[in-house]
């Protein structure tokens, strides 16, 4: 199945800001994309080779950002017990699904929650 350009360029975008961020490093379990930062997962990826939709699955602990991705269409708490901690999984490919920065935006919240206080005031630095 082909993956919508749009939610593929936003998938990218999201990525590629997770992957800027200090001391992030990418990693492949159960042959998924995460961005990692001390050896902590703080952004689920998911696949980009069409077999499973788009999306990205982040920890939104201040409430409001956590209430706005919801509100996206088919967003929902993550499974496995990780939404009762914040965690929100994010569909790209549907209809009225996030901008880009808007994600970026949730990518980098969902960083600092994670994050140790030095790396976050490298990125307050910058």
């Amino acid at each position: 199945m082909a993956v919508p350009k749009n939610a593929l360029k936003k998938w990218r975008k999201a990525r590629d800001f997770a992957l800027g961020l200090p001391g992030v490093t990418e990693e492949f379990p159960w042959g998924e994309t995460v961005a990692k930062v001390n050896k902590k997962v703080f952004v689920f990826l998911g696949v980009d080779d069409g077999s499973h939709p788009l999306g990205l699955t982040v920890k939104l602990k201040e409430e409001a950002a956590h209430a706005h991705a919801l509100t996206c269409p088919g967003a929902e708490p993550a499974g496995y017990g990780l939404g009762k901690a914040g965690w929100v999984s994010v569909p790209l490919e549907r209809q009225g699904a996030p901008a880009a920065e808007l994600l970026c935006d949730w990518v980098e919240e969902s960083y600092r929650a994670i994050a140790p206080k030095r790396l976050t005031a490298e990125l307050d630095a910058r």
